[in-house]
């Protein structure tokens, strides 16, 4: 047997062969968790380390606590995020990742570096795209 056929497929060759691409795909989820603006900026935060509630809030800017609590249920269903409620008054829940939601946020992590590292180019190119756009 080659040993290529053993190895698993990357990504990329996934995406060229459409198994994300289908509409009942279960990992269409998984990546709208991960990928959206708060899930990407929690499983950064996360990676500092465990944290409550209020201090992710406070942590990332513009959340509202709905949308932070939807963004955390997510992730956790998805075993990315481990939730840890102690029985006191008032409440005390800390939030934490688990291995593999480490191994995502690492992932992610890099994602948001590359667009940190590159935003000036972006953004000098969305000021050239709406010049010309005006004219």
């Amino acid at each position: 047997m080659n040993t290529q056929d053993e190895r698993p497929h990357p990504f990329s060759e996934k995406i060229r062969r459409g198994e994300l691409l289908q509409a009942d795909c279960p990992s269409r989820d998984v990546l709208k968790h991960m990928t959206s603006r708060w899930g990407v900026l929690v499983l950064v935060v996360l990676l500092g380390g465990t944290h409550r509630f209020s201090e992710l809030r406070r942590k990332i800017g513009g959340v509202s606590e709905k949308m932070l609590s939807q963004t955390l249920q997510g992730l956790e269903g998805d075993g990315l995020v481990h939730r840890l409620s102690r029985p006191v008054v008032p409440p005390y829940v800390e939030y934490s990742l688990t291995p593999l939601g480490n191994a995502a946020a690492t992932k992610v992590e890099a994602m948001a570096d590359w667009i940190e590292e590159n935003l000036h180019e972006i953004m000098q190119f969305r000021r050239e795209h709406a010049v010309e756009e005006r004219t």
